[in-house]
């Protein structure tokens, strides 16, 4: 029988790698655990995309979720950002120990976000959370207490 056993990673394409590396690594504390090219053959490979030429950096934690950053060389991925309320809008979640300071110390790097932190109680555990966006536009959202 089909069975989906975990998670691996989520896919961001992303237009300056060396940039979104930078910010994923030293703003946010993720590592590099995959930097490396990929060349479809000309009648194309998993992404439909004949000839693809793509650059490929997986960051994360050890053992835990990685995000793959891609970005097409050939052919240039084009224009456009959906907003947070759009369909196919999409987020990557991290949790933080402690969320009022991170957004302290991330907004002193640059880091715009949408709201102040919203915390409220659940069963008990304060939960807080916010939204924000990394250099590029991807949306990105902070938690603390799940």
């Amino acid at each position: 029988a089909m069975a989906v056993i975990g998670f691996h990673h989520t896919g961001v394409t992303v237009q300056d790698m060396d940039r979104m590396v930078r910010f994923y690594t030293e703003e946010l504390g993720l590592e590099v655990f995959h930097d490396l090219e990929s060349i479809a053959p000309t009648e194309g490979d998993h992404t439909a995309i004949p000839g693809a030429r793509r650059r490929l950096v997986f960051v994360g934690f050890p053992g835990d979720h990685q995000i793959e950053l891609v970005q097409y060389l050939d052919p240039p991925a084009t224009e456009g950002h959906l907003d947070r309320h759009q369909l196919g809008s999409t987020h990557v979640c991290f949790c933080v120990d402690d969320l009022a300071e991170t957004c302290e110390v991330l907004h002193k790097r640059g880091v715009d976000f949408l709201t102040e932190p919203k915390f409220r109680e659940i069963d008990g555990r304060r939960i807080g959370v916010v939204y924000a966006q990394d250099p590029e536009a991807n949306w990105i959202e902070f938690i603390e207490g799940l």
